[in-house]
């Protein structure tokens, strides 16, 4: 693994502001707010150019390191206790004890020089939902990493759930699972030996073998823990070919396991597989409101769900329970179901259709995770951007409420925006937010009030990072945007990358944490 190792010149050096800790989780904390109180994080940096298609480390200006990753990575950095978390795919990462099979990688990377710790190679499934269009996309991980003390939960490219040892195979492979070795080398080969670099898994939960559910292309909710319970969504969709839409739709899409064993606690029973339109990416966030504590959920049907956290664990001899709904608030209005009706169809609302334009109006599902501030929630609605660019909204939902919440929870609808993958960020009264298109948009976060909008001409898959007074914005056309935050439009700074930037960037411990397709950049600025 090469590696570069930065010394920060006059031009360039370590930051000495005061920080904010550490980013343990997709969002930083279980609101999934994009937003952080990091302070001196730079509004430009450079990478430098490429010499032999290798980066150029004394070309690089305001990089503290930087580490090469695999070819795709679609997972967001998490750091906490003096460790980056990442996932990738293993299209790079050489190891001669075992072959590459366009599985994934969870890499534990040294915060402060970005040397690599440990990984663990997560093979393909082969044989799992053949045909269907799961994991045949090279994506690798692409779950955020949560962590929470000693143990890191993860959902793999395999549609399994991990908790693993933040320290890896370095203090001993602890259990009760065992067998990494044979996990590595993948389905039917011989297990390799094991060695410290390499990762040490607690507990697996398999929710395609176990619950059963029939993910879509992918398997990348980030885990949220509550208690001693963990949430977890299942990724349940439909079939690639649309004679067969789904073949599981019965199956759940939000569960909740057992922080410290992966044993099953709970499941809803909402069967939003009868209604999904295509897949489910979002990830679940976490709220107090009133004397609840409510689990936020965008499902595959375009809405968003309210489940009562669990108060107690299960008994272990007990059939898991279910998940009580609190609310729901449907994200489609009734117009964008008008043309092709609530018809449970893959291609149904598919703006790749020849006579769909850009301003087309038709369903979608929620990919944004929704973000609870001060009472409310947050999410937009949008779709898988392959299947095309069409109207989107995005919603402020009062969390207060019971029942079908859709009219009577509705803080305001933002329809200026397109289609949206992006979960937003709020911070000083405003929302900022993309869509597919490549607008940025900041809102007025207590009436939905457009302020500002900027089209950067480049589709957006990644999600806005409020902090230090910026607004921090990666696209597919390898930019990374730097707004400054505020009521007014300015354009602080972009930076290009080797390739595009589909993750969210994250800021901990002083330190701006950027992941491109193929490296992993530290960005700190001068003093």
């Amino acid at each position: 693994m090469q590696h570069f190792r930065l010394g920060l010149g006059a031009a360039a050096v370590v930051a000495a502001a005061a920080t904010a800790g550490d980013w343990p989780q997709w969002g930083g904390s279980a609101g999934r707010n994009m937003a952080s109180a990091e302070r001196g994080l730079p509004a430009s940096f450079s990478i430098g150019r490429q010499l032999g298609g290798r980066l150029d480390p004394n070309a690089m200006r305001n990089v503290k390191w930087v580490a090469p990753l695999g070819t795709a990575t679609y997972g967001n950095p998490t750091v906490a206790g003096g460790r980056v978390f990442v996932g990738t795919n293993d299209g790079s990462w050489s190891d001669p004890r075992v072959a590459r099979d366009g599985g994934g990688v969870i890499a534990c990377l040294d915060e402060a020089t970005g040397r690599l710790r440990w990984r663990l190679r997560v093979p393909r499934s082969r044989g799992k939902l053949r045909g269907s269009g799961f994991d045949d996309l090279n994506l690798g991980v692409c779950s955020s990493p949560t962590v929470e003390g000693r143990r890191l939960y993860v959902v793999t490219n395999r549609g399994e759930v991990l908790c693993l040892d933040v320290a890896g195979q370095a203090d001993g492979n602890g259990g009760p699972f065992r067998d990494e070795g044979a996990y590595m080398a993948g389905d039917g080969n011989e297990p390799i030996a094991l060695r410290a670099g390499d990762g040490d898994i607690l507990w697996r939960f398999d929710m395609i073998g176990e619950l059963p559910v029939a993910p879509h292309d992918a398997t990348n909710s980030s885990v949220l823990v509550c208690g001693e319970a963990i949430y977890v969504g299942t990724g349940n969709g439909v079939h690639r070919m649309p004679d067969e839409p789904n073949p599981l739709p019965d199956a759940p899409s939000l569960i909740a396991l057992h922080k410290r064993t992966g044993r099953l606690l709970a499941v809803d029973t909402e069967r939003i597989g009868r209604r999904v339109f295509h897949g489910q990416w979002s990830s679940p966030s976490l709220g107090r409101v009133g004397a609840r504590t409510l689990v936020f959920y965008g499902a595959g049907d375009g809405v968003c769900y309210a489940f009562e956290a669990l108060a107690d664990v299960p008994d272990p001899n007990d059939a898991p329970v279910a998940l009580r709904k609190v609310w729901s608030y449907d994200g489609n209005p009734p117009d964008f179901k008008k043309r092709d009706g609530w018809v449970l169809d893959y291609w149904n609302g598919d703006a790749t259709r020849a006579e769909v334009r850009r301003d087309y109006q038709g369903p979608s599902e929620i990919i944004a995770t929704p973000v609870f501030h001060d009472g409310r929630v947050y999410v937009a609605v949008g779709r898988d951007p392959e299947h095309g660019r069409a109207r989107g909204v995005l919603h402020c939902i009062d969390a207060a409420g019971t029942g079908d919440i859709t009219g009577t929870g509705c803080v305001w609808s933002y329809r200026g925006i397109a289609r949206s993958m992006s979960t937003v960020a709020v911070a000083d009264g405003l929302v900022y937010a993309a869509d597919i298109e490549g607008v940025v948009h900041c809102l007025d976060a207590a009436t939905g009030r457009p302020l500002w909008t900027h089209a950067t001409k480049q589709p957006i898959w990644s999600s806005p990072l409020v902090a230090d007074g910026k607004v921090f914005v990666g696209t597919q056309r390898k930019w990374l945007w730097v707004f400054q935050a505020g009521r007014t439009m300015r354009v602080l700074g972009k930076t290009r990358l080797e390739r595009a930037v589909s993750t969210t960037p994250v800021a901990a411990n002083g330190v701006l944490f950027v992941a491109g397709q193929r490296s992993l950049f530290a960005v700190c600025g001068p003093r």
